[in-house]
């Protein structure tokens, strides 16, 4: 079945045959981690060396494939190409087993490739980036992860015993030396059809800048806690460097979306509809918390815009949100036969923007539609959930938020929702203005050890 799934999906929405594969031994592969990469010289190599690290065994079988990209020379900085091509000399070879010219890669550099010779790490890129094989003046980092992860499809060994897996990860994101044994476990003892992995921004050296990523990671996280009180089956983060797939879904959802930002977030909403994600939290990835003007939303964007100080930063969404969603997918769950006009009464009892927001987007038709097809519980629970999706939900949030419940202050919207969900309150969030880099870390440390949210 996956086989001539396979077939289809190449056929069809395969985007990798004008861009030159260059690796070695390519042989008994059942997982392969996809890298794009662009002017990422100076940090892509720390990444290869922490993915180096994993162990032997698991490295044997696995395949670390990097996309090297940019979009032709009138759209892309000159240096970002020069960049590009001394990055693609390097790891050529580094494919061949050699040690790259000192004057290219410089002590630092050469120091990492050393290390990473050192270990059976198994070692391609695609090029993106030479003349004639650029991307599109359109293209961004989504269209250069599917190459990758198209490419990938053609790479995995179809006689290799377990699942063919492809993970995702960002050129500046270093992993642990448990990265690929601890997703392979978790996808071959609970069978999820993609995964994130838990992360940790790296806190730079810069206490304002550290500060700013900060702030924001508590923002991601309160986010996904929202959702998850609310129910949502959408909660879970959507970082780029985080995911992980069977190869099954991804030519199930037709591959990653060819965008030049949201991408992540667009193909974990996909790979949500086929089934639960799995929450892997017993390794880290550690995304880099630098600016970047690269695409125009993200963890890069956010941090110019923290230097730029155009934007109250600690302003987040009034937990009231999160209330308002609950009480809609609880009142759905508790007849989920009942027609679309009775759900939309039901609805407008609980908020009349929610209301507003269903009837504007044909909630009662479409539900009348999918009524029609089958009356069982679990299908109509499953289609709600499909329609109703990650980005419906956002869209409801954003919608309440410009017109209901104003945002308000961070630490304010923390206390209320651990309030709401019983979660004991840490006594930092007495103070609903502190700011101050030590008590955002107090906080941010709380969230990330997740305690108190079921395993």
């Amino acid at each position: 079945m996956y086989s001539s799934h396979l077939d289809k999906y190449l056929q069809r929405y395969s985007v990798y045959e004008d861009y030159p594969l260059y690796g070695g031994e390519m042989a008994d592969l059942d997982q392969i981690v996809v890298i794009p990469a662009l002017a990422e010289k100076d940090a892509l190599f720390h990444t290869l060396a922490s993915l180096a690290r994993n162990g032997e065994e698991e490295l044997k079988h696995s395949l670390v494939l990097c996309v090297i990209n940019n979009r032709p020379s009138s759209f892309a900085a000159t240096e970002d190409i020069r960049n590009n091509l001394e990055t693609m000399m390097i790891m050529k070879d580094m494919i061949k087993g050699d040690l790259p010219d000192h004057r290219l890669a410089g002590t630092n550099i050469t120091a990492l490739v050393q290390e990473i010779l050192a270990r059976p790490l198994r070692l391609a890129f695609i090029d993106a980036s030479s003349p004639g094989h650029e991307l599109p003046p359109k293209g961004g980092v989504g269209l250069a992860r599917k190459i990758g992860m198209d490419r990938a499809l053609t790479l995995l060994d179809s006689h290799c015993h377990g699942k063919k897996l492809i993970f995702c990860l960002d050129a500046d994101t270093l992993v642990d030396s448990n990265y690929l044994s601890s997703l392979r476990n978790h996808f071959e003892c609970f069978s999820p059809p993609g995964a994130v992995v838990a992360f940790s921004h790296r806190m730079p050296e810069d206490r304002h800048l550290g500060a700013g990523i900060c702030s924001y990671e508590i923002f991601l996280r309160y986010y996904v806690l929202g959702l998850g009180w609310a129910g949502s089956p959408y909660a879970f983060h959507t970082i780029g460097s985080t995911m992980a797939c069977t190869a099954a879904a991804y030519t199930a959802v037709r591959g990653m979306p060819c965008r030049q930002a949201g991408e992540d977030f667009y193909f974990l909403n996909k790979l949500a509809k086929l089934g639960s994600l799995g929450d892997i939290r017993d390794t880290t990835v550690y995304p880099s918390a630098r600016p970047s003007g690269r695409v125009p939303f993200g963890t890069g964007r956010r941090m110019l815009r923290f230097l730029e100080g155009s934007h109250d930063e600690y302003l987040i969404y009034d937990p009231r949100v999160f209330s308002v969603l609950k009480a809609w997918l609880e009142e759905f769950a508790r007849e989920p036969g009942s027609s679309g006009d009775d759900l939309l009464a039901r609805a407008a009892a609980i908020s009349t923007r929610l209301h507003f927001f269903l009837d504007r987007n044909e909630f009662a038709a479409v539900w009348e539609r999918i009524r029609g097809a089958n009356h069982r519980h679990e299908y109509l629970t499953r289609q709600f959930h499909g329609w109703f999706d990650g980005f419906k939900t956002l869209k409801l949030i954003h919608e309440l938020t410009a017109d209901d419940f104003p945002p308000i202050h961070t630490f304010k919207a923390l206390k209320i929702l651990f309030q709401q969900m019983n979660i004991p309150t840490p006594g930092i969030l007495d103070d609903n203005e502190c700011r101050s880099l030590d008590e955002q870390m107090l906080i941010l440390d709380f969230l990330r050890q997740g305690s108190f949210i079921n395993p």
